[in-house]
């Protein structure tokens, strides 16, 4: 059977994500062995291994959202933790992740997709929140100066997309795909602060 459009961009997320991680790794090695060497410190230093951490931290997140997502596999709650706080560091934007346990890495790719696409609206920071309840999973982003791009939500939300997508906001064109395969339906609801995405 051909592969999807989908499958293909996966493999391509998985490829570069692969390739990625072990350089920026090193580099992280690296730069942790010069500072126990003490031959380097002060700020620039902090501002190398922040970045370095921070780049290693998007590589997993984006690896888990645009990579392939086999069914079966579970990511442990340590690890969805420790993706999230260190993309977090040095952000304006803070993830509170209010969910026990591991997640399916296929429902994790859509929660991921569901957050790239709520950092959008946090320009000016603000909270994204993921949890769950008996109908599903919720996640919403609460800022004082809420930014929403009106045609892309109102796409996300009609499932559809009539917008023209740039790269940085390719997420708003996957995550209803991702939801479509498995029958689930994202609702969104909004006002001045806040926006919520729920399936």
């Amino acid at each position: 059977m051909p592969m999807s459009n989908t499958e293909i961009a996966a493999l391509v997320g998985s490829r570069i994500c692969h390739d990625l991680i072990s350089p920026v790794g090193a580099i992280g090695n690296g730069v942790e062995l010069l500072g126990m060497s003490g031959g380097m410190t002060g700020p620039e230093m902090a501002l190398i291994t922040q970045s370095v951490g921070n780049a290693s931290a998007r590589i997993r997140f984006f690896r888990i959202a645009f990579g392939l997502a086999g069914d079966g596999q579970i990511v442990s709650e340590a690890d969805i933790r420790s993706i999230l706080t260190d993309i977090s560091t040095g952000n304006r934007i803070t993830i509170l992740w209010e969910v026990e346990g591991g997640v399916p890495r296929p429902v994790l790719r859509k929660l991921f997709l569901a957050l790239l696409c709520g950092e959008t609206a946090l320009g000016h920071g603000g909270t994204l929140r993921v949890g769950e309840d008996e109908n599903g999973w919720i996640i919403s982003a609460t800022s004082d100066r809420l930014h929403l791009e009106e045609g892309l939500w109102n796409d996300l939300a009609n499932g559809d997309t009539t917008q023209e997508i740039e790269a940085n906001r390719v997420q708003f064109a996957l995550l209803p795909r991702f939801l479509s395969e498995t029958g689930q339906a994202l609702s969104i609801t909004r006002n001045e602060t806040q926006v919520e995405m729920r399936f």
